[in-house]
């Protein structure tokens, strides 16, 4: 009899496994996760400014074809002596004159237009490079909020955990007679805690993945890479002397001092007259024969001379001047307080995922052992929970802080495009 029930057992557990293996075998495979670089390529496919940015480039070549353009031609017709008295009653002795006029414009204006133009073109191209940087450093920081907050949810239900298995060994402790009830008290209020904390992190997870999906254009449901958070590659160190030479924020205010150049020149060509001249013919009614004329005039720079332009562009001029003088003192200091940022927040988390997790969760482990033997007080025991948590956050938010900061750092040193790219 023992032997069919071991046999039958036996052909249970047979078929049970092997279903299992056939439910393993048919299981859908877990979706691969969202990674940093596929969050930002499918943010800037989508994102407003990138848009903005791509209208403000066509606007400005558009502003370069009609730079280019010359002045229209005027095209005119005068009738004279269309009434009057004796030979000029009626239309006997109208004169009719019909001329074309042509703008020459004189100084340089049309080059100096189209200087301008190029310009704020080469400005407008800088715009969407600079667009493109920000838009991975806005994705790249809610990726590190979303990632982080996974992690703090993963950290808050294991202290969860913990304080439910201590909550039971204290209940047991107290039955026996071993403990006084105030320590299932006490565990029930770390329990009670730990569950608000992981309730809490679980708001901040979600709020942190719509924020995300919000800014990549589509809900983040799937896994997202956890490991990437303890990347801690390279040590950009203070003791190198920042530079902002080559930075896309250096290059933008080179394009706005090319662009004031640019208007100084274009307002200095504005103070030389234009000539109209032109062509015409006249008709006279009377006797029907017909003349030539040739037409040309001058504007007297009388009451506008253009210095006052002049004075004003180079006004402008001096302050995209000062403006490049203030962008390249501000990012070279920008990138030494990311570069400093960097590196203590990768010392605090070498250092908090390192010895000090280590220590924290021998020291958890032993006062556990510890307070089920009754060696040790449920005041130890707690204390070392409560400091094996505080080092996990501390772990967690160290990393945060450097991939922060490593972001606002490769976000300062962001390489001018190459010109004509």
């Amino acid at each position: 009899m023992h032997r069919m029930f071991a046999a039958l057992l036996a052909a249970v557990s047979c078929v049970a496994v092997a279903q299992a293996q056939d439910i393993a075998t048919t299981a859908p495979p877990a979706a691969p996760p969202l990674t940093l670089d596929q969050a930002v390529a499918a943010a800037g496919g989508s994102a407003p400014a990138a848009d903005a940015a791509r209208a403000d480039i066509a606007a400005a070549e558009a502003g370069r074809t009609i730079a280019g353009l010359r002045p229209n031609p005027t095209v005119s017709t005068e009738v004279e002596n269309i009434s009057g008295t004796g030979l000029y009653r009626g239309l006997r002795g109208a004169e009719t004159t019909v001329g074309v006029s042509i703008p020459i414009e004189l100084g340089g204006k049309r080059s100096a237009r189209i200087a301008v133009a190029d310009a704020r073109t080469t400005r407008a191209q800088l715009a969407a490079a600079i667009t493109e940087v920000d838009i991975r450093l806005q994705v790249t920081q809610l990726y590190i909020d979303a990632v982080a907050a996974e992690r703090r949810l993963t950290t808050a239900l294991d202290q969860t955990r913990i304080a439910n298995d201590a909550l039971n060994g204290a209940r047991v402790r107290v039955r026996a007679g071993r403990a006084s009830p105030i320590e299932e008290q006490r565990a029930d209020v770390a329990r009670v805690n730990a569950e608000a904390a992981a309730e809490n992190a679980r708001r901040i997870l979600e709020s942190a993945r719509i924020n995300l999906g919000r800014r990549v254009g589509q809900p983040v449901v799937g896994p997202l890479d956890l490991a990437w958070l303890d990347t801690l590659s390279g040590s950009y160190g203070p003791q190198l002397v920042p530079s902002a030479e080559g930075t896309l924020a250096l290059a933008a205010a080179d394009a706005d001092l090319a662009v004031a150049d640019a208007g100084v020149r274009l307002a200095r060509s504005q103070r030389i007259p234009d000539v109209t001249v032109g062509p015409g013919v006249r008709r006279f009614s009377e006797s029907n024969d017909t003349a030539v004329l040739f037409s040309i005039s001058v504007p007297i720079p009388l009451f506008n001379s253009g210095r006052a332009a002049v004075g004003q562009a180079s006004a402008e001029r001096s302050r995209a001047e000062a403006q490049r003088r203030m962008t390249r003192l501000d990012v070279e200091q920008a990138i030494l307080d990311a570069r400093t940022e960097a590196d203590n927040a990768a010392t605090l988390a070498r250092a908090a995922n390192g010895p000090a997790l280590a220590a924290s969760q021998e020291a958890a482990r032993i006062a556990r052992i510890g307070y089920r033997e009754g060696k040790f007080g449920q005041l130890e025991l707690l204390d070392a929970e409560r400091t094996l948590a505080e080092t996990r956050l501390a772990a967690i938010d160290a990393r945060a802080v450097y991939q922060n900061a490593k972001a606002r750092l490769e976000r300062l040193t962001a390489p001018a495009p190459e010109q004509g790219n």
